[in-house]
This record gives C-alpha cells, sequence and structure tokens, in this order.
C-alpha cells in the first residue's frame, strides 16, 4: 500500500486543510485512518481548526469574484484535465478507496470511473447553461432569464462514496462558476487529500484562482460549522437521515439552500412474471455490494406467493457461495464494515429483528481469525419478516436482507412505499402492465423507479435523489445543475415608451 499512498502524496502525517493548491497550517484534532480490510493505521492527518476554517472560507470568497468571470466553456475545459488526470490515477486512487473505506477494488475502481464519467458530463454541460426566452404583454420588450453562480458550495460527504459523490458536486458546481468547500467524511480522509493533491495540480497548471477548491477535515463540529455560515449559500450534505434534518435546520435557518441525499430502505418487487435468474443477479449485488452500505443498498424483497419459495431457494444457495475476506482480492465479493460501530449496529439490528419474530433463512454473525483480524468482517443474511416490523422500516447500513410476501401488485407497491424513505426502487417482471404501473403515479413513490435492475449503480446521466426522509435533493444528472445557480429573469425595454404591466395607469 505504501507505493500507491506514495503516487497519490500522502505521508504517514498529512495536514488536512486545503485553500486549493496549497495546504495550510492548522492546530485541529490528529484523525488516524484505519483500514477496515485489516485494522492497520494508514496514516495520521491534522483536523482543520477554526482560525483554519475562516482562512479556507475567506480564501473561496475571494476566487469566487474572479471564476465567475471565467467563461463557462474555459471553466469546463479544467475540469476536462481533471478527467484526464483521474485517468492517470484510476488505478491507485481506486486501490486507495477500497482499501482505506472497505468495498471491493472492481467498486472502488467503479467510484473512480464515476468521477470520470461526471467530469465529461460537466465538460458538455459548460456550454449548456442555458435559460429561456419568453414573450412579454408590453410592446417593444424582451424577457428572458439567466442563470448566475451562488458562491461557495459546502460539501459534507459520507464515508461510503469517498470520492464519487465530492466529484458530483465539484464538477457541476465548477462549470457554473461556483467555488467548493468540502468536509469528507472523518472515516476515509486519506481519500480526500489524493483528490485534492490531484484537482490542485490540475488547477495549478490552469492558472485557477487560489480558493476554488478548498478542503476542511474534522468530525461533527465542521459540518456545522459548514451548515451554520451565511457565507455558503448552499450546502449539499450526504448521509444519514438525522444528519441531514440537523444540517437542513441549520441552512434553514438563515434561509440558505440545502441540498440533501439521505438515507435509503430501498425495495425490489419479484413479480410472479419476473425472469428469476436475471433478479437474482440484482437482488443479491444490491443486497451485499458495498457490504450493504450504499445509500441505494437492497434492504426488502417483496416476492409474489407463487414464486417466494422458489426464489428464497434461490436467493439461500447464491449466499452460499459469496465468498468474503481482503477486498482487494478480486476473488472476494464482500469486503468488511467500515468499522465495529458498524459492526455493532448490524448486530443490534439482527437481535431486533429476532426480537420482533423476523425469522433467519440465512444466519448472519461477525467473522473472526485469519483473514478477519480486522473485526470488521460480517455474514450477509436473510430474514424472512412481516412488513410491519420496526426494523424493516429502519435502515440498517450492512448487509441484512428482508424477505416479505405479497399477493396483488397494489400490496406489494403499498408495502415498499411503507417506509419513511424514498430513494431507490425496483420492480422485476416481464408483465408490461406491471412495469407502467410500478412507473406511474399510482406506483413506486421513490426518487429512483426501475424496471427489470436492481436498486443500486445509478448512471451519472440521470438525476439522483430521494424523496421523503432521504431528503428531496438532486444530484448528477439531467437538470440537476440548477441547484448550483441562481436564477434571473431580464426584462428590456428597447421602445421609446415606458408602458406598466397588468395595464397600469401612472401619467405624469
Amino acid at each position: 500500500m505504501q507505493d500507491i499512498l506514495d503516487q497519490l502524496g500522502i505521508r504517514q502525517s498529512n495536514g488536512g486543510t486545503a485553500t486549493g493548491q496549497k495546504w495550510i497550517g492548522s492546530k485541529g484534532k490528529v484523525i488516524a485512518s484505519f483500514s477496515p480490510v485489516d485494522g492497520k493505521k494508514i496514516a495520521e492527518v491534522v483536523g482543520t481548526d477554526e482560525a483554519a476554517y475562516d482562512q479556507v472560507i475567506k480564501k473561496a470568497s475571494e476566487a469566487f469574484l474572479e471564476w465567475r468571470l471565467w467563461p463557462s466553456p474555459k471553466r469546463g475545459d479544467v475540469v476536462r484535465q481533471f478527467a484526464e488526470a483521474l485517468r492517470k490515477y484510476k488505478e491507485p486512487l481506486g486501490k486507495l478507496v477500497s482499501y482505506e473505506m472497505g468495498k471491493s477494488l472492481q467498486e472502488g475502481l467503479g467510484e473512480v470511473q464515476e468521477m470520470i464519467d461526471i467530469c465529461d458530463f460537466a465538460v458538455g454541460l459548460s456550454r449548456q447553461l442555458h435559460g429561456l426566452t419568453m414573450h412579454s404583454e408590453r410592446p417593444g420588450h424582451r424577457m428572458y432569464e439567466q442563470w448566475h453562480p451562488l458562491g461557495i458550495v459546502g460539501i459534507i460527504s459520507a464515508f461510503n462514496f469517498p470520492v464519487a459523490v465530492w466529484s458530483w458536486n465539484t464538477a457541476l458546481a465548477w462549470v457554473c462558476g461556483d467555488v467548493c468547500v468540502w468536509k469528507p467524511s472523518e472515516k476515509t480522509p486519506l481519500c480526500a487529500i489524493a483528490c485534492q493533491n490531484i484537482i490542485a495540480d490540475v488547477f495549478a497548471a490552469n492558472g485557477v484562482p487560489e480558493g476554488v477548491c478548498g478542503l476542511v477535515i474534522g468530525e461533527r463540529e465542521i459540518g456545522e460549522r459548514l451548515a451554520a455560515d451565511t457565507r455558503v449559500p448552499l450546502v449539499s450534505a450526504t448521509g444519514s437521515t438525522r444528519m441531514g434534518k440537523a444540517v437542513g435546520a441549520a441552512v434553514g435557518a438563515r434561509l440558505g439552500r440545502s441540498l440533501l441525499e439521505l438515507g435509503g430502505n430501498n425495495a425490489i418487487i419479484i413479480s410472479k412474471d419476473a425472469d428469476l435468474e436475471m433478479a437474482l443477479v440484482g437482488c443479491v449485488f444490491g443486497a451485499v455490494g458495498t457490504a450493504g452500505q450504499r445509500c441505494t443498498s437492497t434492504r426488502r424483497l417483496i416476492i409474489h406467493e407463487d414464486v417466494y419459495d422458489a426464489f428464497r431457494d434461490k436467493l439461500v444457495n447464491a449466499y452460499k457461495q459469496l465468498r468474503i475476506g481482503d477486498p482487494l482480492d478480486e476473488a472476494n465479493h464482500v469486503g468488511p464494515l467500515i468499522d465495529k460501530g458498524a459492526v455493532a449496529m448490524y448486530s443490534a439490528a439482527i437481535e431486533k429483528c429476532k426480537s420482533e419474530g423476523g425469522q433467519f433463512v440465512v444466519e448472519g454473525g461477525v467473522l473472526e481469525g485469519k483473514g478477519y483480524e480486522s473485526g470488521c468482517y460480517v455474514k450477509p443474511c436473510i430474514a424472512e419478516v412481516q412488513p410491519h416490523y420496526e426494523i424493516v422500516c429502519h435502515e440498517t447500513f450492512a448487509p441484512i436482507l428482508y424477505l416479505m410476501k405479497y399477493k396483488m401488485l397494489e400490496e406489494a407497491i403499498a408495502i415498499q412505499n411503507g417506509v419513511p424513505q424514498g430513494l431507490s426502487s425496483s420492480i422485476m417482471t416481464l408483465n408490461l402492465r406491471e412495469a407502467e404501473t410500478f412507473l406511474s403515479s399510482a406506483g413506486s413513490d421513490c426518487g429512483i423507479a426501475n424496471v427489470n435492475i436492481g436498486t443500486s449503480g445509478a448512471e451519472i446521466g440521470g438525476a439522483f435523489g430521494g424523496e421523503k426522509e432521504t431528503g428531496g435533493g438532486r444530484e448528477s444528472g439531467s437538470d440537476a445543475w440548477r441547484i448550483y445557480m441562481r436564477r434571473q429573469t431580464n426584462t428590456i425595454n428597447y421602445s421609446t415608451k415606458l408602458p406598466l404591466a397588468q395595464g397600469i395607469k401612472f401619467d405624469l
């Protein structure tokens, strides 16, 4: 791993505060990054103290005054070069993501590819930040709208996607003319430092003003400071619903904007008309990929009673074939949870499920022995439950899959929608009427609704986000760029008179 750290400019002791191309001093708390893969300490990071935080925000505010004047296509060309740098560093950065976070190497590399993809999307977007032209009711007048950058975008990201979600925000925000200040998860700080090093070289080569890409590393208080800071007009936060409610309240109290991507409790409906072999792949990957630590992980399967037994047996057999271990070994399917705290929540959820009457057809448990010394490896498990169980309505960030039966499609949709979260959803069916009903206003209430694919693995071209306690935010593709800008309506009078709207007369 040392050669990977060397390639990415990471030392055994690192500063965790940057204004962009420059690292600045701080006297914050020292944060040690331990790998859940083997339990070893990778490196240490000096956190951001209050004085260093203010220096980053001040520099970002100054940089915005210049950056907003760069033509958007020119900003897009800088983002293009960032994508090229990511292509160069894809392998070492992907390995670092895998080692520091614990996801499989394929998923780590895939996360970096997602960064490249959103940069490519943003480059095209840099020439398409368009408004509308409207007809005026007044003669000799023209109305149109245009979009302007907001200023500083504060980004609070979670450990499970330590680099991709940051890039979703920054790539779009940068081409929109905003500057960014990133508060990554304190559980994966080295991934953030690696990204900062990569983008700093690109910015320096292009004369980008210092402050366009700031980094502040620390624990909860840094996120709270960002949320309450009136100098930060938009805060994009990814994480738990509990965290999102706190961020939303703090930002809302100062009438700022928040973009919230919060919890998911995602379900797949398995119709009696489903291709069960195809459905099996989507369900298993959705449930165990990233060890169940995706916001889009599959947590509930709602299975038609006619195929319930057959599909349950297929799942049980598939779970017997899962290989759990070092995620850098591509022969393994499932890596560790992020830390022992996550393991404790996993174990507590299993006991809660059993206490409510859940029957486990694939037993869970914490793995011990050779290869599992970190104490973060657990068994993916499957429980037969009732939809109303309290634990089933709760998101547990771990590979626990709940099975339940249904008779009619309307019942299945009601079960799927009957949780507080509303991120991702799927139906497996070859029945056109079922598929279209699921996608209609009488169907899924989630921000993402799929047919014949699983709940995880969203592409960057579509807007990503959910409803209800998922927060309502949208990131990535489609017109998600608008959240990073302010709309302005303009009216130009090119006539020789000044008529008033609504026919009002005001003669002097």
